[in-house]
């Protein structure tokens, strides 16, 4: 009797340990996504009191693309260079609209588009961690439902991009 209720207890135990474990590597997973799209997405979401404007986009390296800023907001003063994020969505020649990060050399596209572009590690994040909700904490509906979102976030960022 004695060890059936011990191997009982450490069965529990084990359970317990791998929902905490995996638990906590969910949830760290979510956090990061979060955490990376944040970055951006603070710029293209909270755009009150910032320098908005458009770019006109005349050249495009690897990683970056630059062109001349025209204000649109008050107080915001033209540039003659600026830099905004060179992803597949821009392309040169191209007139978008941005959100200058503070300093005024940076920018981010701003509108639907911009704030579903920059909320996509999120989606990402989702998606992974839909895996381990599914596989370390055998819960499935959660599991769908994390997919679900994080498919309709990256499908709805790649459409509006």
């Amino acid at each position: 009797m004695s060890s059936a209720v011990r191997s009982f207890g450490g069965c529990s135990a084990l359970r317990f340990g791998r929902f905490a474990a995996m638990g906590t590597v969910s949830a760290l997973i979510l956090i990061a996504g979060v955490w990376a799209s944040w970055g951006t997405a603070q710029h293209a979401m909270l755009t009150k009191g910032r320098e908005r404007g458009t770019v006109v986009v005349t050249w495009c390296g690897a990683r970056a693309c630059t062109g001349p800023y025209t204000p649109l907001s008050g107080g915001s003063q033209p540039r003659a260079k600026v830099v905004l994020e060179n992803s597949v969505a821009v392309e040169k020649g191209q007139t978008y609209t941005v959100v200058l990060k503070p300093g005024g050399e940076f920018a981010v596209r701003s509108g639907p588009g911009g704030i579903l572009y920059a909320w996509v590690p999120l989606g990402g994040a989702l998606l992974l961690a839909s895996v381990v909700v599914a596989g370390g904490l055998l819960r499935t509906r959660a599991a769908w439902v994390l997919a679900l979102s994080g498919g309709a976030l990256l499908t709805a960022a790649f459409l509006a991009v």
